[in-house]
């Protein structure tokens, strides 16, 4: 601890602003006084149990654990080892917080990082870790009071796509915010302004699964927080803007093992086998195949908004048919060309509402039960895709993405009943509160004619 205080003094910190995230991967947190710090890592910091349970407008929904069981506490500790200074924040560093349940002394069923944890311990069970590279959009917005909802677009410029510089970027958003990042130290490699105006993309490096979606929730907080500090806002909501293609959240996806270890590392990409069809070993093929099998479920966690499935639909560049293909960006699983220690999947379902954790911890549940079962894909996408023909449907709606994931049997006993109903019961919460709620179109669709 004497040696976390000393480096954090010599270098002017005098605060520490310890991070969790709730269900819907929104940062959670407290600032503690550094001389605090010790005792907030001893004795840990109290919240009320409900903030998992927490709508983004205030409300607290019925969640098991929470409101029935009279708010009770939960603790967090620091985790020291992901201390960052914060670069916008003079004096103040971050790091994340470990949460356990006072009473059993073990993590509440709600919690997303240990949610990743525990799928983690059944991937080191096969002798594999798994390894993520998360790519997350988002548009930024400037405030309109004469827009809907009071933001618009903060550049309407079309036709920019895959740009830098000021034809799509008039304030250099990007490189300023690309700047903050590096001293954030997140592993933040590069971007660009994205397909639709004000849409702009952040690509992390890859890294073990965990410290991966680590950085991609610290990536999106401090997106947000530069934002704010601009007076602007943005966001990482699915479709926020009518008109436009919506936001994604991809994630590259592999796994190392240890035997036959090849690389300066120890390791060898498990994805990897240059004498099999597409370079792809019998465990990448199974990876696919149980993402596939698995893809209606992953649907509630990967795509966990009524907005998500605003952005499904014919020629959105959006995945909504359940398929993969080799380098085929129109695929719902897209093999990447390389291959030898870069041999990967791409996984294009998510969109950048997701809680990092779930997505990630989703997706790997998914692949492995692939892995232990053997399952096989069917034959790959060829051309571009999109044919109800020649692939199933994935759940267009929430509701039906909700119904999936609940009857999967195999899927949510991976994940743990508890996690399950908790979210489940969120979820559910979200759309009556959804369908009690009069619409903009509603009124403008019926009111003058009917």
């Amino acid at each position: 601890m004497s040696e976390h205080l000393d480096r954090l003094t010599a270098k002017g910190i005098d605060v520490v602003r310890v991070v969790y995230p709730d269900l819907l991967g929104t940062d959670r947190a407290r600032d503690v006084l550094l001389d605090q710090l010790p005792t907030a890592c001893a004795h840990g910091l109290a919240f009320c149990r409900a903030v998992y349970h927490t709508t983004p407008r205030g409300g607290v929904v019925p969640v098991a654990g929470g409101l029935e069981a009279g708010l009770p506490d939960m603790v967090v500790r620091p985790d020291l080892a992901t201390l960052a200074t914060l670069p916008w924040e003079p004096g103040v560093a971050s790091c994340l917080g470990d949460v356990t349940d006072p009473r059993t002394g073990a993590p509440p069923p709600e919690s997303p990082r240990d949610l990743l944890r525990a799928v983690l311990d059944r991937y080191a069970e096969h002798g594999l870790r798994p390894v993520a590279g998360p790519e997350l959009e988002y548009f930024l917005c400037e405030a309109d009071p004469g827009a809907p909802g009071g933001w618009r677009r903060y550049s309407a410029a079309s036709g920019v796509v895959y740009t830098a510089g000021l034809r799509a970027d008039p304030d250099n958003h990007l490189l300023r915010t690309l700047r903050q990042l590096r001293g954030l130290g997140i592993g933040v490699t590069n971007g660009n302004h994205e397909f639709d105006g004000a849409q702009f993309e952040i690509n992390l490096d890859h890294s073990e699964a965990l410290d991966a979606a680590d950085r991609a929730f610290r990536l999106k907080c401090a997106v947000k927080e530069l934002a704010r500090a601009e007076g602007r806002l943005a966001t990482f909501m699915a479709k926020p803007f009518n008109g436009v293609g919506g936001s994604g959240f991809h994630l590259h996806l592999s796994c190392t093992t240890a035997d036959g270890a090849t690389g300066d590392s120890g390791e060898r990409n498990a994805f990897a086998d240059p004498a099999a069809p597409h370079g792809l070993s019998p465990t990448a093929r199974h990876a696919v195949a149980g993402l596939l099998a698995h893809a209606p479920a992953l649907t509630a966690l990967v795509n966990p908004t009524v907005n998500s499935y605003k952005r499904f639909g014919p020629d959105t560049l959006a995945p909504w048919l359940i398929d993969w293909g080799p380098d085929n960006r129109s695929a719902m699983v897209r093999i990447p060309p390389e291959r030898g220690p870069g041999t990967r999947l791409e996984l294009r379902l998510g969109d950048a509402s997701a809680n990092p954790y779930l997505l990630v911890a989703g997706a790997l549940a998914a692949a492995l039960l692939g892995i232990v079962d053997a399952q096989e894909p069917p034959a790959p996408l060829q051309g571009y895709g999109y044919d109800t023909s020649k692939a199933a449907l994935l759940p267009m709606s929430l509701p039906a993405a909700l119904d999936a994931f609940e009857a999967d049997t195999a899927l949510t006993r991976l994940l743990g009943k508890d996690f399950v109903a908790a979210f489940l019961a969120y979820k559910r919460d979200e759309l009556d509160r959804f369908h009690q709620h009069v619409t903009d179109w509603e009124f403008t669709e019926y009111a003058y004619h009917l």
